[in-house]
């Protein structure tokens, strides 16, 4: 099943974000996973949530998220982010491909 990284970031260092943002990509593709939105504009339907910056992030499982996130190929870049933002990230699992429509027809 597929699984997505949901990050929430409030950049306090954009120099450092910027180095971030070059070595973050190649570690997220090694383990499979990709970009499904990366900074884009971000517009409320309901409530107040207004994140500065909104990734999300597909993996082709859990564990695969999960080995990303604490990998050797990560560490430089995840210090940086951490050195350089405040940063709220969920790891959610998603729907099996065979799911089907959520919504009966």
């Amino acid at each position: 099943m597929p699984a997505y990284v949901v990050v929430q970031i409030a950049i306090h260092d954009a120099q450092t974000y910027e180095r971030y943002k070059q070595l973050a990509p190649p570690s997220i593709a090694q383990y499979g996973g990709r970009y499904l939105v990366r900074g884009g504009a971000t517009e409320v339907l309901e409530g107040t949530w207004q994140p500065p910056r909104f990734v999300i992030l597909e993996f082709p499982s859990v564990e695969r998220a999960r080995t990303w996130w604490g990998s050797p190929e990560y560490a430089a870049a995840k210090a940086l982010r951490q050195s350089s933002t405040h940063t709220m990230m969920l790891l959610a699992e998603g729907l099996p491909a065979d799911a089907g429509p959520t919504v009966p027809r």
